[in-house]
This record gives structure tokens, C-alpha cells and sequence, in this order.
């Protein structure tokens, strides 16, 4: 019983850092949080990790 306590304690805090993080990255401005490039990807080139245009 407290093994699966602690397991479904950990997995709520790894999805609310996650869900933090992604929130954090979103206010910033970020268009794609998974793309390195993303807060300096040139205007008139695609991400290179994303495919996506800023």
C-alpha cells in the first residue's frame, strides 16, 4: 500500500513539473518549447530541431 503511494506521488510531481515548466516556457514566449533554437531562430529560416516558421 505505501509502495503505491509513493509511486503515484512521484508520478503527480514529475507531470507538475512538467506541467510547470511547460507554462513557464509558454509566458516567455517560446513558440516550440522542444526546439534548442527556439528564443533564436532567425525570422526567415526554419527552427532546425522544429520545422516550424517563427
Amino acid at each position: 500500500m505505501l509502495k503505491d503511494i509513493i509511486i503515484i506521488a512521484v508520478i503527480v510531481v514529475i507531470i507538475g513539473l512538467a506541467s510547470f515548466y511547460i507554462y513557464k516556457s509558454k509566458k516567455s514566449g517560446k513558440k516550440c518549447i522542444g526546439c534548442p533554437d527556439s528564443c533564436c531562430c532567425s525570422g526567415k529560416t526554419k527552427c532546425s530541431g522544429c520545422g516550424q516558421e517563427k
